[in-house]
């Protein structure tokens, strides 16, 4: 952990930008981010159940457009 002691005559805001300085150089925020955005790789069963139901999805959308029994919305 990055650690910033305050100086004399130092202001707060000096001393939490000094603080902040730190943790970036040290690499700490950087890992903390890749650590909280990482997704696990999905299977491939997984990937291909999903393209599936997309793909039926889509096609019971198109049915019930052509069929009249969906509004469409002009956005």
């Amino acid at each position: 952990m990055a650690e910033a002691k305050r100086k004399k005559g130092e202001s707060f805001e000096g001393l939490l930008r000094r603080f902040n300085r730190k943790l970036i150089e040290s690499g700490k925020i950087l890992q903390a981010k890749k650590i909280q955005f990482f997704q696990q790789p999905l299977s491939r069963t997984a990937v291909k159940a999903s393209a599936l139901r997309r793909k039926e999805l889509r096609e019971k959308r198109e049915y019930l457009r052509k069929t009249g029994k969906l509004k469409e919305d002009n956005i």
